[in-house]
């Protein structure tokens, strides 16, 4: 969550410079801020369709479980730089420029439009980042005929970082796993669980920058869904589980005045008053992992195969 709160500040940085030009073209704006922002969005996104099972059992009536992960996102170059030449009306000397996960010089963009041509840098960034942590915690509990009802939760923390603004960060999800073995005749007498889960989570962040006595709040909300079917079986005190699944990530942007872009003097303001959806992505995913459990303790870590590589760990405690 530290990462995930920099990243943020960083952004409110980099909107309090100075208006030179103004994008009012909203397909222009939603194009150019997805292209730099969608990488930390669907990365957060990808982070949060985890970690909601260790295994495919769901609890009996009142059995409950609470724990705490770590789902480690790999950061790939394909997701540091995106080619401005690719987005309708921007061009570019070069072929590269970094996203708000990249590092590098930025690159020089010509933005042209039936209203008037700007020139801008893309600001300089230090941040080499190879991996983005999303801790999430989850409590789930037994209901009824191996259906299990899940919900994960941080409360809204509020941040103050002197000159960079004031702002929040708040996570909230739900979702429910259903053991499907059951209902299937024969292969009900098997030694092993099989159930299906399907979940949402909620990412909210928000901040307000000052530039020039002109206070700029902006918000980025990540949307998630995630649909699996999971295959556990346990030997003494290990289960080990696999799941194949679809995930879904969508972004909304909104800020209630123009900010800014770029570099120094060479900047552009991009004119977003109200808010914009971003380009949902959807993909399928694969994941193996291992759970060891000792009384009520449990530890556990597993591996996600999707476009976006997660390493997941955590510990808890469960019952029943």
């Amino acid at each position: 969550m530290k990462i995930i709160l920099i990243l943020t500040l960083i952004l409110s940085f980099l909107f309090s410079n100075a208006q030179q030009s103004s994008v009012e073209n909203n397909e222009d704006v939603s194009s150019f801020l997805s292209a730099y922002f969608s990488p930390f969005a669907n990365s957060i996104g990808a982070g949060l369709n985890n970690g909601w099972y260790n295994t495919a059992k769901p609890h009996k009536p009142a059995g409950f479980d609470v724990s705490l992960t770590i789902n480690l996102i790999t950061i790939s170059d394909e997701m540091k730089f995106f080619n401005p030449n690719d987005i309708s009306n921007f061009s570019s000397s070069d072929n590269s420029t970094p996203t708000i996960l990249g590092d590098g010089m930025g690159a020089s963009i010509d933005y042209t439009s039936d209203d008037f041509s700007a020139t801008f840098t893309m600001p300089e960034q230090n941040i080499a980042l190879t991996s983005l942590p999303v801790p999430t915690l989850n409590a789930g509990i037994g209901l009824f005929k191996g259906t299990e009802l899940n919900v994960r939760y941080i409360p809204t923390y509020a941040f103050d970082i002197g000159f960079i603004g004031e702002g929040s960060v708040e996570l909230y999800g739900g979702g429910i796993k259903h053991d499907i073995l059951q209902w299937i005749p024969v292969v009900n007498k098997l030694p092993f669980d099989l159930s299906v889960q399907g979940a949402l989570s909620k990412f909210k962040t928000s901040f307000e920058v000052e530039s020039r006595g002109v206070k700029q709040d902006v918000s980025l909300n990540i949307n998630t869904n995630t649909y699996n079917l999971i295959l556990s079986k346990k030997f003494a005190l290990i289960t080990a589980y696999g799941s194949i699944g679809y995930n879904s990530v969508s972004t909304s942007f909104s800020s209630n005045t123009n900010f800014e872009l770029g570099s120094g003097n060479n900047t552009i303001s991009f004119n977003i008053p109200v808010e914009l959806d971003f380009e949902a992505q959807s993909v399928f995913q694969a994941a193996a992992g291992v759970r060891l459990q000792f009384a009520i303790f449990t530890v556990y870590a597993s591996q996600t195969f999707s476009d976006y590589p997660i390493t997941s760990a955590g510990f808890g405690v469960s019952f029943r």
